[in-house]
């Protein structure tokens, strides 16, 4: 638990700093005639406690930016600070440990293990993750769930719940190890107006309150347009900004 609270203090001292930095981020995708430049020069910032939407057609390389960001995939050439460390050119154990440490995402398809409970799916990264007694990993999975209005519900299993329910577990488990980047890829796609809006609401709070930086790829305008930022990609490029 302190270190988790060590991160966020961090994160309140360095606000003038990015938490996310691109610097012409390239990504080629295919082979042969059938290579496609994905992402095409991307470069932005992003800050403590802001949010961002990314939106554009389908097939216009959003996803695809947000695997790179998320370390998931590597760039092609372009250089990725997070929270002002280069972290493009780590070797893979290395990019995994930031991955789980520094990064949260939140899928369009929840990724739940079903026969775990909504408290177990939430512990799951902070069992990973170094130094975290067993004591405080539930404690800190009681807490995110209260957060995300699921207290009475966190023995029950995961595919005993909603829809709603599923993603905000979702939310939950993203920021289990407090983390400095949470990714959102259409993470209301799957889900009614109603539920949209409480996951989109939840986003936003988390962003202010735990001063993290959120990045929420999405096809609907209503979301978009309560993020702080939106950037319009076409052809792997932002385009009007």
């Amino acid at each position: 638990m302190k270190k988790l609270e060590k991160s966020k203090r961090k994160r309140l001292e360095t606000a003038d700093s990015p938490i996310l930095e691109c610097r012409n981020l390239h990504r080629w995708l295919g082979a042969g005639e059938g290579r496609v430049e994905a992402v095409a020069g991307i470069s932005f910032e992003l800050f403590a406690g802001e949010t961002c939407a990314i939106t554009g057609p389908s097939g216009c390389g959003k996803s695809t930016l947000l695997y790179s960001l998320g370390l998931i995939d590597r760039i092609d050439e372009g250089t990725l600070f997070l929270e002002g460390e280069e972290v493009s050119k780590m070797s893979d154990e290395r990019r995994t440990r930031i991955r789980l440490e520094k990064i949260g995402f939140v899928f369009q398809f929840h990724f739940l293990l079903s026969e775990f409970s909504a408290l177990e799916n939430v512990m799951l990264p902070m069992m990973r993750a170094k130094g975290i007694p067993a004591n405080r990993r539930r404690e800190r999975a009681v807490s995110l769930l209260e957060r995300v209005g699921l207290a009475d519900k966190m023995n029950r299993r995961a595919n005993r719940l909603s829809g709603g329910e599923q993603q905000r577990v979702a939310v939950a488990r993203a920021l289990a190890n407090a983390p400095a980047l949470i990714l959102a890829d259409e993470p209301t796609g799957n889900l009614d107006e109603s539920n949209a809006d409480r996951v989109i609401r939840l986003l936003l709070k988390v962003a202010e309150e735990d001063r993290c930086a959120v990045v929420v790829v999405t096809h609907n305008p209503a979301i978009a347009s309560r993020c702080h930022r939106q950037l319009r990609m076409r052809d792997g490029k932002f385009i009007g900004s």
